[in-house]
């Protein structure tokens, strides 16, 4: 249930971001914040994650974005949840992935293969691509994913 929640929450947290996106911003071209260091700017992006994928032939990428990155994602929230004992920092890392991939799946399904990005974050001349909340929410659950909680040592064992 708890999984569920998250998962909802995921996705319900990215498509309101990215509902207030099309609304604040199409009029406004780029917002920039923090001296330049965020810039909020509406982008439809057919490809992945920063742009992966751009080049490859369209029917090629739409097949890989709609059909075989989602797919990979749900096998990896399985994986995460079927791979031994349950505890939290995994149930939230399987939501996570989840989440955020049916959240771009559901915006690529409602806009012609495209998700909906607007953010960008950069220090002088370097900057990321634009990306989303569901990209974070996959990045993240990656990283909890991939984490090793720390061994237990007994009292007294030293250092």
């Amino acid at each position: 249930m708890l999984f569920a929640v998250l998962l909802i929450a995921t996705v319900g947290c990215d498509h309101a971001t990215k509902q207030i996106a099309q609304a604040r911003l199409e009029p406004l071209g780029v917002v920039s914040l923090a001296a330049d260091t965020v810039r909020l700017e509406l982008a439809a992006n057919p490809s992945g994650f920063l742009g992966l994928g751009a080049r490859l032939p369209e029917e090629l990428r739409r097949s890989l974005f709609v059909v075989l990155v989602p797919c990979a994602l749900l096998g990896i929230s399985l994986l995460l949840l079927r791979a031994g004992p349950v505890d939290t920092r995994r149930l939230l890392a399987a939501a996570l992935i989840g989440g955020g991939g049916l959240a771009n799946w559901l915006d690529r399904l409602l806009h012609d293969g495209a998700v909906t990005d607007f953010v960008s974050l950069g220090v002088n001349g370097l900057r990321t691509g634009i990306f989303n909340v569901a990209d974070v929410a996959i990045l993240a659950g990656v990283a909890l994913a991939l984490l090793q909680p720390r061994a237990q040592r007994p009292l007294g064992s030293g250092s």
